[in-house]
């Protein structure tokens, strides 16, 4: 069993960004580095560099658990990664720069544009389901596997698991508009 899923502190105990980090940092960075790996090729972001700027912008909170502090971190690296990817689309609209288009027809899609879509399509579910959205961002943007998201959540795993085939149905079509 991962780091993810020990149990929690006693509740009330409020720790600081600090004082986790230690304790999540080698799973949050093993995770990041999967995450990258499916990026496109020529990512400027690793996956040291996304848990450090997840962690900036966490500094200063406190938490209440190892659970809320990984939910914390799932929504900063969502932030991060599609704040980057909305960086690159706009250098390519506006840089001047050239832009080299590929020909070969099994060539990825734009990963930039998809993560875009898929964060507006987020934020729609979000109005009607806060909590499945939470568990779309423990398993996209951090890589936690149903089981350890089920229990950052404090869900059964079925539950986590319908959850996300919902999320996954919901997202396919919403992202197809």
């Amino acid at each position: 069993m991962s780091d993810v899923t020990r149990l929690e502190e006693p509740a009330g105990d409020r720790r600081s960004a600090a004082e986790l980090l230690p304790l999540v940092y080698d799973e949050l960075r093993k995770l990041a580095a999967a995450k990258l790996a499916a990026e496109s090729p020529g990512h400027t972001l690793d996956a040291t560099a996304l848990v450090h700027d997840a962690w900036l912008k966490l500094n200063g909170q406190s938490f209440s658990s190892r659970s809320s502090y990984l939910q914390a971190a799932a929504v900063a690296m969502r932030r991060l990664l599609v704040d980057h990817a909305r960086a690159k689309k706009a250098a390519k609209r506006g840089s001047g720069g050239r832009v080299e288009l590929s020909c070969d027809p099994a060539a990825p899609a734009d990963r930039d544009e998809e993560l875009d879509a898929l964060d507006v399509a987020l934020e729609r579910l979000a109005v009607s389901q806060p909590r499945i959205v939470e568990l779309v961002q423990l398993r996209y943007f951090v890589g936690l596997t149903i089981a350890e998201a089920a229990a950052v959540l404090d869900i059964a795993p079925r539950t986590a698991d319908a959850w996300w085939a919902y999320a996954r149905g919901w997202l396919a079509e919403e992202m197809r508009k």
